[in-house]
């Protein structure tokens, strides 16, 4: 479905706390020390979960992902169309224009409501990056907050070929030049970029939908400049046992297909925690009034 040089200042506030988990595929395997805060409710339209926001240190996890397919070895730069095609065969204009119309038109409720979160968020570019890539740029509801970043230039990357058109209005109404706009068809998996050539990573509402996260994650550690930073906004899987996730389980099925291969029951903090990431991850965690089925939400940052 589709949604930079680090100090410890220009990470989220934190205050020291007693427990650090570093979890594998949802076990607790290891306790030390960590950095835990709970930010308070910014709106109505949000509550925060217990777990509140967590900073785990990349070099501590120990990654236990299965290996990724064959695809996951090759060049990315010359690779990416043959990727696209095998992971997203090509399907009919009408579907990518009615999925194009449902990402411009049909999530405004969604975005009012996650609006504060994403500007807490991307405050995180400002002064810190100057090329960002968004994968699964869709409609491009988020380039309004990079209007704030002097002489930004926007990458977006998107499996559907109509977003283009979609994406460049956004990119106009939030005042990007079009010379710093560039749409670029591929998936996240394998894109057409060198290494080390971006300041910052966008992804939001992404890993819902990707073939393979792991890869995934690879690719954008891969494109960041060393001490780029990784800004994300994901859906994830309801607890075990809750009334949400049996509803979750229920629906799933169906989501992936109306929702062009989005997951319900994803638990994608297990795999940033894996990624490695250098500087670690800030995560936090907040639930949804509306758009039930779509909550909790994780967002937050990690450091190349």
């Amino acid at each position: 479905m589709a949604i930079l040089n680090i100090t410890p200042s220009s990470r989220f506030p934190v205050t020291i706390d007693s427990a650090r988990i570093t979890r594998v595929r949802g076990s607790v395997i290891k306790m030390q020390k960590s950095l835990i805060t709970t930010d308070p409710p910014a709106s109505p339209g949000f509550s925060l979960c217990t777990c509140g926001r967590r900073h785990f240190l990349g070099e501590t996890t120990t990654p236990f992902l299965p290996i990724s397919p064959s695809y996951a070895s090759q060049s990315t730069a010359s690779n990416s169309t043959e990727v696209l095609n095998q992971l997203r065969p090509p399907k009919p204009d009408w579907y990518f224009e009615l999925y194009g119309y449902f990402r411009s038109a049909g999530m405004e409720r969604y975005e009012k409501e996650i609006a504060v979160y994403k500007r807490k968020l991307f405050a995180n570019l400002v002064g810190k990056a100057e090329t960002v890539l968004e994968i699964g740029i869709g409609a491009g509801p988020n380039i309004k907050y990079y209007n704030n970043i002097p002489n930004v230039s926007v990458l977006g990357v998107d499996p559907n070929p109509k977003m283009e058109s979609h994406a460049r209005k956004s990119a106009i109404e939030a005042g990007v030049k079009s010379e710093n706009f560039k749409f670029i068809h591929a998936v996240a998996e394998s894109m057409p970029l060198e290494d080390a050539s971006v300041d910052a990573v966008v992804g939001s509402l992404v890993m819902c939908s990707v073939t393979d996260i792991p890869q995934t994650l690879k690719e954008i550690k891969r494109i960041l400049k060393p001490g780029g930073l990784y800004l994300f906004v994901e859906h994830v899987a309801a607890e075990d046992g809750t009334f949400l996730r049996l509803v979750q389980n229920v629906l799933d099925p169906l989501q992936q297909v109306v929702a062009d291969g989005c997951h319900l029951t994803r638990s994608t903090e297990d795999y940033l925690l894996e990624a490695g990431f250098k500087g670690g991850v800030d995560i936090n965690k907040v639930s949804l009034s509306a758009f039930y089925h779509l909550s909790p939400h994780l967002y937050g940052v990690a450091y190349n």
